[in-house]
């Protein structure tokens, strides 16, 4: 019953148009912070979910290393126990160590990594290949995969190269670190270029397991680290399995806490903002007071009214508590469905685009939530619920006459 007067409420006419004008301006309010918080929470998941994916293709579901140090040992017994762990699917070795690449008067400061045959089993990096092939040589005849932006730093051009370019590491039996036997040096040719993300494309380079272990002069059962894929969705129980069976000498990661401070930074980003965009409907709250409050005075006949004919304090504040949900549903429900509309629009037709074209794509990215909606509606209803509080309590504890 209490909806019931709330509505009619809503579309009767009233003495006084100011008491219109504000409650439309609540709903437009409304509506225009429910669009606005969905389409920015939406556009957040798109690009959540573009990082998401591009480290996916770089980092392996999990990761072992060395608790301290930058060299773990690994026998094979070991490496078969791993392989064998229920929800392993693909194990793949790594060496890794920083070097610097020249190419003539060029040179840069890289990550090289050195990795076995079943890397790309491990990953998905074949496919941002963009010059050249994914070839990382042999030990004898190595080959190095370099990132876009080391590529550039270098002057090397995959396609033309006809000169190698020369790979400079630390020397690990080196007793004179200020001399040139500091460090081991090697020509190597590249063979391909791939082109992730920009963090990835300006410091890792790829090449054969073998050619690194020897440069760095790692034992054969020395690695930096080991890569696996898994086969099941949650990856957490075998990175558990895995600490228990390899003990504390080793970290056992997965990919979420391999990069968990950027993963952390985009939450909180988006928390920011949800906040942010909620002022909105805080801002529209004032003005649903206002609206609620002059439609109180408009409708004291009616309250003095339903009093005498026994309605109690409890109704008639549930009737102005009615009241606000009516204008913030509207005002939420034309939000939603506008939002949606625009989402979907962006996501079909991609017409928004960004600025400077330097990112791996020229459009935002959206990504639409149930969840997200679901805590933009619960939000309209809380504030919707805190702004009417007030004159439906006013409304229901004052007396009012039937005399005018």
């Amino acid at each position: 019953m209490n909806f019931l007067f709330a509505w009619r409420y809503f579309k009767s006419k009233k003495s006084t148009n100011a008491i219109n004008i504000i409650a439309w301006i609540s709903v437009v309010a409304i509506a225009v912070g429910t669009t606005a918080l969905i389409i920015v929470l939406s556009v957040f998941n798109g690009f959540e979910g573009l990082v998401r994916g591009l480290y996916t293709d770089f980092y392996a579901d999990i990761r072992i290393a060395p608790a301290k140090g930058k060299v773990l040992q690994l026998s094979q017994e070991q490496i078969d126990q791993i392989k064998k762990t229920k929800g392993v699917a693909q194990l793949s070795l790594v060496a890794e160590e920083k070097a610097v690449l020249v190419n003539g008067d060029y040179q840069s400061i890289v990550f090289i990594k050195g990795v076995d045959d079943n890397f790309t089993s491990t990953n998905n990096i074949k496919p941002h290949i963009v010059n050249g092939t994914f070839d990382v040589g042999t030990t004898d005849k190595p080959k190095i995969v370099v990132g876009a932006g080391i590529e550039n730093a270098t002057g090397i051009d995959v396609e033309k190269s006809l000169f190698p370019v020369t790979l400079y590491l630390p020397n690990r039996k080196a007793t004179n670190f200020n001399s040139l036997e500091a460090m081991n040096s090697y020509n190597v040719f590249p063979s391909g270029t791939f082109l992730v993300q920009q963090d990835f494309d300006n410091k890792y380079v790829f090449s054969n397991l073998s050619f690194l272990k020897y440069m760095l002069d790692l034992k054969a059962d020395e690695y930096s680290s080991v890569e696996l894929k898994v086969n099941v969705n949650d990856p957490n129980p075998v990175k558990d399995d895995l600490q228990k069976l390899l003990g504390d000498k080793f970290l056992v990661q997965t990919r979420y806490e391999q990069n968990q401070s950027l993963f952390t930074v985009m939450q909180v980003e988006k928390w920011v903002i949800y906040v942010i965009l909620s002022l909105i409907l805080i801002i529209a709250a004032f003005n649903m007071i206002g609206a609620l409050t002059m439609l109180v005075l408009e409708k004291q006949k009616d309250i003095a009214v339903l009093k005498a004919m026994g309605a109690d304090n409890h109704l008639i504040q549930k009737i102005f508590l009615s009241e606000g949900f009516v204008l913030a549903g509207i005002g939420g429900s034309a939000g939603i469905i506008l939002a949606t509309v625009i989402c979907f629009i962006q996501i079909k037709f991609k017409l928004i685009k960004l600025g400077g074209g330097t990112f791996i794509i020229d459009y935002y990215p959206v990504k639409m939530v149930a969840t997200d909606f679901l805590l933009v509606v619960a939000t309209v209803l809380i504030i919707a619920l805190l702004a009417a509080w007030i004159p439906s309590r006013k409304a229901s504890l004052q007396q009012f006459s039937l005399k005018s």
